[in-house]
């Protein structure tokens, strides 16, 4: 009787499964600790077929960075329905962020805390991601703006730096969510709304804050 012949896995699926197991290891013990017989061991394939399929440790780790910054990229975006009020569109792009990180805790640390400690390549990857969020959350803040009718408009670098702050806010708030016990993505994105929305409110109606004047500097510096 001839040899039982098994179905070969398709190339794409295997590959995912190489990443899926790429993205626990890195994200659990580091780049720098994590060991390509790990890999291969938890994926279930020889280690010479990761290096066939990947090519080394380096092109590997970009590769998980990769997919795991376009599923995230593509949640926040899918997150966020047209049509809504602002603070609606902001909640809901917040509710998708915290969610996805939630659910891929060892994708988010691959992202905001291994690539980008190890330097380049991966720390232009990191970049570009991060770049396309920021201008993703820049955009619904200067739709938010018009959406109040403010006369005048938001000053650009303004809206560009409500957005990096944001992002900034969101990104430290998810590591402080994943490693608190009992902390929901739904009660994370509730805290950062609670935090910006009120400012960012006050600011669509032209209330903003503003600094002392320089006279009261120094007025506050003689008296001091």
């Amino acid at each position: 009787m001839g040899a039982v012949k098994t179905r070969r896995m398709p190339r794409a699926v295997r590959e995912q499964q190489m990443l899926d197991a790429a993205v626990q290891i890195f994200g659990r013990r580091g780049y720098m600790t994590a060991s390509m017989d790990e890999i291969a061991e938890l994926a279930g394939v020889s280690k010479p077929l990761v290096y066939l399929y990947l090519n080394s440790k380096e092109d590997l780790f970009s590769a998980c960075i990769r997919r795991e910054a376009a599923a995230l990229t593509e949640a926040v975006r899918a997150g966020v329905r047209p049509g809504l009020p602002a603070d609606r569109r902001l909640w809901e792009g917040l509710r998708a962020f915290f969610t996805h990180t939630a659910h891929h805790p060892d994708g988010w640390a691959v992202l905001h805390l291994q690539a980008r400690t190890h330097g380049e390549p991966f720390a232009s990857e990191i970049d570009a991601l991060r770049k396309e969020i920021v201008a993703f959350v820049t955009l619904l803040i200067a739709e938010a703006a018009r959406d109040a009718r403010r006369d005048p408009d938001l000053p650009e670098r303004e809206v560009a730096g409500l957005g990096e702050a944001l992002v900034g806010a969101a990104e430290s708030l998810a590591d402080w969510a994943n490693a608190t016990e009992g902390v929901t993505a739904r009660q994370a994105a509730a805290t950062l709304m609670n935090f910006a929305w009120a400012g960012l409110g006050d600011l669509m109606e032209g209330r903003p804050w503003t600094p002392p004047a320089a006279e009261d500097r120094q007025v506050q510096g003689l008296s001091s």
